[in-house]
């Protein structure tokens, strides 16, 4: 059998149709599926990658055919000839154990199917190609329930409609790698509208969540056509399409023509300043021209896609917030890349295991940096001609570099040794680069640490929100009554430090409990309700009806202090407690489970209902929860009170 680099060297798979149905309670998937390939070498053999699946009807050219299912690739037997074209096509069925995940069908959680190819091989679910130079054109059809919407790659050609369920067509032009294959089926409203250049966008949400829509989507149109204009080479694909998704595995997924994201990004305009989907939406938007559209040829060449889609997203954002933003991030980056240099743990930018920091962040610092060398003008027109000269194709380094240096006319060995090859991030150069900006200047001079510094002055002064935040996280306990007259973030950062209030600064501090930040009210409610015992039931009417972010983190906290307040609301301290308890189901995303869960447990409070949700939150997809829910019954499990009920809650799932 041959190996992926032969295969591909030897067989082109140019063609997958496939028409698919579900089974919600046994979480399997059914296909019937075609792919067209051409022989570019003689051989005996093809193979597609399928991971644990079952396969009837398998059929070349119309034709039986002689097949190997080995759970891992199904193998097809024949004496393939080169320069010919050929049709495989066969029935399959699986139950995905990853890539394809069906949630709420057996709980409370919103019904949704969804798909994530990187990282987890869509060959769990769809038979394809898992080696990401082949790039194969993939229509989807896709047959589900009357009440659902559908969302796959390409555009919606045609939509059949029976008595109960719909058949939905979509056809792509154009190939790509099968780990951007895409599927999402839940209940959702959409808005549309189009770029200037006349791409439709279409911006799904669940109907619930219709006040939600600009702030969630916010800047979406604007940095669609900067990114364009920016990069200078026309959206390669049909449509763009973005959808969120309970409990995603990460921020969002650049899927072609379909990005997915984590619902957590679902925000009213006061969540935006604290916590929004801009970035996240700039990024997967640049992955639809760097990694969909031009691909890595390997895990070396990483940074082609990561690198270039964070720095993309800071330039789309730059457009939006202005340059200092940009410079602050920056900033931010560098600091993280300077402590990976610090713990030893910082990699070549070309080594295929490094971190994610290096990927995305160190990547976006090259790109900055050899921008400034080579200039604006010949930068543009060597990653448009990079682009231009590998349309819907892979790439590896020498690609880009050999565009900027024919750009430029310079010779770039120097750059890429200090910027790609170093093992070391070179911080000296990037903040010789960065104190290009006066107000990265500004930050760093602003240092209360300093025996000569003015602090004192810089807590009133019109300085920036992050040299504020930085005096007043350093020096908290000279916090005036003048200094809650600054921004909204000079006043986010005294709720998150000064811990210990002041009685002459108590009814300045009260104020912020009326601020429009989530977090702000977040932690002024915690620190007065500590600070003032006898005003407890005061601040809990106050803000008794504030939900706050995604994760619900007002919410949840007021419910854990009204439960502490011993004379708060004796009446309804059984709602209350319910209330917290329900947030720990899998009704809801994982984020405001978690911390449900952290409440409860320094409440001391567990039931057999939170202990439920705790076995089943301990065999979750997404691992991080999934550790952190295990550790927490491993300690639990000590404590004889728990044991016997946690052993027969994990035998009975």
């Amino acid at each position: 059998m041959f190996s992926l680099a032969q295969q591909t060297e030897s067989v082109n798979f140019t063609r997958a149709k496939a028409n698919l149905s579900f089974d919600m309670d046994s979480s399997k998937v059914f296909g019937l599926v075609e792919y067209q390939f051409k022989i570019l070498k003689s051989v005996d053999s093809v193979f597609i990658d399928a991971i644990i699946m079952n396969f009837d009807d398998v059929l070349l050219n119309n034709k039986e055919v002689a097949f190997k299912n080995n759970k891992k690739q199904l193998v097809v037997y024949s004496r393939y000839v080169a320069g010919e074209t050929y049709q495989l096509s066969f029935k399959y069925n699986a139950k995905p154990k990853k890539a394809m995940y069906f949630i709420g069908w057996n709980n409370e959680a919103p019904n949704q199917i969804w798909t994530q190819g990187q990282g987890k091989y869509t060959s769990n679910w769809l038979p394809s190609l898992d080696d990401t130079n082949d790039k194969i054109e993939f229509d989807l059809s896709i047959t589900f329930d009357n009440d659902y919407e559908v969302i796959s790659n390409g555009i919606l050609i045609n939509k059949e409609v029976e008595a109960d369920n719909t058949a939905w067509h979509f056809d792509m032009k154009e190939p790509m790698s099968s780990y951007l294959v895409a599927l999402v089926i839940g209940k959702y409203n959409k808005v549309e509208e189009a770029s200037n250049s006349g791409v439709p966008l279409e911006m799904y949400y669940y109907p619930k969540d219709s006040l939600k829509i600009e702030s969630t989507y916010r800047y979406s149109k604007q940095m669609f056509d900067f990114l364009e204009n920016e990069i200078g080479v026309a959206y390669p694909w049909q449509n763009y399409k973005q959808i969120p998704v309970h409990d995603f595995l990460y921020a969002g997924m650049e899927n072609t023509s379909a990005t997915i994201f984590s619902d957590a990004f679902v925000i009213d305009s006061i969540g935006f300043v604290d916590r929004n989907y801009v970035n996240v939406n700039a990024h997967e938007l640049a992955h639809q021209w760097f990694g969909d559209y031009v691909t890595a040829k390997s895990g070396e060449h990483h940074w082609l896609q990561e690198g270039f889609a964070t720095y993309y997203a800071l330039l789309a954002e730059k457009d939006v917030f202005g340059k200092n933003y940009y410079y602050w991030r920056m900033y931010e980056y560098a600091q993280e890349l300077m402590d990976q240099n610090r713990s030893g743990s910082s990699t070549s930018l070309l080594n295929p295991k490094s971190s994610s920091t290096t990927f995305y962040k160190r990547g976006a610092w090259a790109l900055h940096v050899l921008r400034e060398e080579v200039g604006d003008k010949d930068f543009k027109n060597a990653v448009k001609s990079y682009l231009e000269a590998h349309p819907f194709a892979n790439v590896e380094t020498s690609d880009f570099i050999s565009e900027v240096e024919k750009a430029s006319g310079k010779d770039l060995t120097e750059f890429v040794n200090t910027w790609l090859v170093q093992v070391e991030f070179p911080i000296d150069k990037a903040f010789e680069s960065l104190m290009q900006s006066t107000f990265i200047q500004e930050y760093e001079m602003v240092d209360c640490e300093l025996l000569t510094s003015k602090c004192d002055y810089y807590l009133t002064a019109p300085i920036s929100d992050q040299a504020k935040r930085k005096v007043i996280s350093q020096i908290p306990d000279r916090v005036t009554s003048e200094v809650f007259k600054g921004s909204l973030m000079a006043r986010q950062a005294i709720a998150q430090n000064v811990t210990e209030i002041p009685l002459n600064l108590k009814i300045n501090y009260e104020s912020l409990l009326k601020d429009s930040s989530y977090l702000t009210i977040e932690s002024a409610l915690y620190h007065l309700w500590i600070n003032f015992p006898e005003d407890r039931e005061m601040y809990l009417n106050e803000t008794s009806s504030i939900v706050g972010l995604s994760d619900k983190n007002v919410r949840q906290l007021w419910l854990a202090l009204a439960l502490s307040t011993p004379a708060y609301q004796v009446g309804k301290k059984e709602d209350f407690l319910n209330e917290l308890i329900s947030y720990s189901a899998p009704k809801y995303g994982f984020e405001v489970r978690l911390a449900a869960f952290n409440y409860l447990n320094s409440l001391g409070i567990f039931n057999e209902q939170i202990l439920s949700n705790l076995v089943e939150a301990s065999n979750h997809y997404n691992w991080q929860f999934k550790k952190y829910t295990k550790n927490m019954l491993e300690e639990l499990s000590k404590n004889p009170d728990y044991q016997n009920i946690i052993l027969r809650l994990q035998n009975s799932k």
